[in-house]
């Protein structure tokens, strides 16, 4: 059980503890517990009862619940709130925008006791008639329903990744002699999956079998040539059937969106059946397409072209910027964040992104703390050469597009994210506007998490992404592709755009801990789906060639 798993099951306790009333102090408690395990600089799951009591913030009492809750899945207290709430109370409580005290008043005075029913009631506008609730708030708590309602069924792709190579290495193993291979959105490597898609020459009789023996799995339905099946995430899993003969044929068909095959289709309409899918590809006219960009934008042309470009690979990564560390809201300090970066990873640099002070909630860099955390990063650079530390900040966007530092502070860091954390409700132009006054700044350097979403619960802000990159490319800002599976942001669909308008993009981790650095990974999935090369990716740049673009960007200044 992840540290988060455990964090969030003490978070919903605290808010039952809220719903029915309880000792103010103690739902306190509850909730700062959620958020010092959510912040433990080690997995949970691997300390002792005595480490976790020793921790700040946790204490004897706590690190019991926290052993409970790993043995058995929860803990009395929690358990015994559970029994008396419905099930339709407890879905409220994840919807963005309710908390406790406004499910108590949906269930207690408006006698509301399903998701269901609360979308109807919000579509009947009674909502509003409900105290403390208006208009406003009733459409939002609608538009959240209805996303969580499209969402269902729906998985990030870092989150399918993990739970499914244990399946596909047990298929493996046990037909040692059969090919077998991820394909589908799961191969195209899509942000989000609804299935996971597997195909295999192995016999299907066989395959049926090793499933049913597996008391993990639950057997759906079979059909001619396919099956399904799935899992106790409930992540659903399609196995499709194929020969040795006809393989790579049945591999390029079920890993290509539908418009990518339909484009193949239209050059000619009986795909040939050849031996691999390089080879499909050179019938057709066609250089070799990797399957992350197979969804039926410009891949054609480019393979008609012969003009695809080189996919970047995690192998080209240099360093990696927008990290933050124990200055602001991160779990490991500086130089453990550094460390790890040199040593682990083997990585030439680091950028600093710690939070600025108008993010007070993520304990947000005053003035003096940016010196105090200056001078370390001086220090460090001396005993880590050659690995640098870059001094940056993650430089909150205020409600008029300017940056929350004034020019004499902004011009003393290498480089400086500019992301939106707050006002996400703008409309389109105001929203757009408010980017573009942003990368006007002379002191933006990258563009952070340009439309802000979170995926599978929160949609980004409206943006008219043309101008916002458009302005990008006038003021030679880089634009982030942020690492975190629940960002993923920008969007690969509108990277090819900016590529197109020689935008350079970067891909951060927004990392708050050490292992954050490695969802880069999850970046490069993205990046290479967007058309990304290394050339075009800033920290894939050396560690001279990026200290040389941020000194030129500071002199471009003067």
């Amino acid at each position: 059980m992840e540290n988060k798993a455990i964090a969030k099951a003490f978070k919903l306790c605290s808010q039952l503890m809220e719903l029915y009333n309880q000792n103010p102090f103690r739902t306190k408690a509850m909730a700062s517990a959620s958020f010092k395990i959510d912040k433990l600089p080690f997995p949970a799951v691997d300390a002792s009862l005595e480490q976790l009591a020793e921790q700040p913030g946790i204490g004897k009492s706590t690190a019991e619940k926290i052993s409970m809750l790993i043995e058995t899945g929860s803990f009395k207290e929690l358990d015994d709130l559970i029994t008396k709430t419905p099930e339709g109370i407890l879905a409220m409580l994840s919807i963005k925008g309710l908390g406790p005290k406004k499910v108590q008043i949906i269930w207690n005075d408006l006698g509301i006791e399903t998701v269901g029913e609360l979308l109807y009631a919000c579509n009947e506008n009674r909502l509003v008639e409900a105290k403390g609730f208006g208009l406003k708030t009733q459409e939002e708590i609608r538009k959240a329903i209805e996303f969580a309602n499209a969402a269902q069924g729906l998985f990030l792709y870092a989150k399918a990744e993990k739970i499914v190579q244990p399946f596909f290495t047990a298929l493996s193993a046990a037909f040692k002699e059969e090919i077998h291979s991820f394909t589908g959105e799961f191969r195209r490597k899509c942000e989000i999956v609804s299935s996971i898609d597997i195909i295999t020459t192995a016999p299907e009789a066989a395959v049926v079998h090793f499933i049913e023996e597996n008391k993990d799995f639950t057997l759906l339905e079979r059909f001619d040539a396919s099956l399904q099946f799935t899992d106790p995430f409930s992540l659903k899993y399609q196995i499709l059937f194929s020969s040795s003969a006809t393989f790579a044929y049945d591999l390029l068909l079920s890993t290509g969106s539908d418009a990518h095959i339909q484009q193949l289709q239209a050059i000619r309409k009986d795909i040939p059946q050849v031996d691999n899918e390089a080879s499909i590809y050179n019938e057709l006219g066609l250089s070799f397409i990797e399957p992350e960009l197979r969804e039926g934008l410009q891949e054609i042309t480019w393979a008609k072209e012969h003009k695809l470009p080189k996919l970047i690979n995690y192998s080209d990564l240099k360093g990696t910027l927008h990290n933050h560390s124990t200055y602001s809201d991160g779990v490991h300090s500086l130089e453990q964040m550094a460390s790890y970066c040199k040593n682990e990873l083997g990585l030439g640099y680091l950028g600093i992104c710690d939070h600025s002070k108008t993010a007070v909630y993520a304990n947000g860099l005053s003035v003096e703390r940016l010196a105090e955390q200056w001078q370390e990063v001086d220090n460090l650079n001396e005993k880590l050469a050659p690995f640098k530390i870059f001094k940056g900040i993650e430089s909150d966007i205020l409600g008029d597009g300017s940056l929350d530092y004034p020019a004499e502070i902004l011009e003393k860091f290498d480089f400086v994210v500019a992301s939106v954390h707050s006002n996400l409700r703008m409309d389109e132009e105001k929203a757009t506007q408010r980017l573009i006054r942003a990368i006007e700044n002379p002191y933006t350097t990258i563009l952070g998490h340009p439309t802000g979403r979170l995926l599978l619960s929160r949609a980004g802000y409206p943006l008219d992404f043309k101008k916002v990159i458009d302005a990008c490319a006038a003021n030679q800002v880089v634009i982030e592709v942020n690492s975190n599976p629940l960002r993923l942001d920008l969007d690969w669909r509108w990277q090819q755009y900016a590529l197109e308008k020689g935008v350079l993009l970067s891909i951060n981790p927004d990392a708050h801990r050490t292992e954050g650095l490695l969802d880069m990974h999850y970046g490069v999935h993205v990046a290479r789906k967007g058309g990304l090369s290394a050339e075009h990716c800033l920290n894939a740049f050396t560690t001279e060639d990026i200290a040389s673009f941020f000194q030129k960007r500071k002199t471009a200044r003067l």
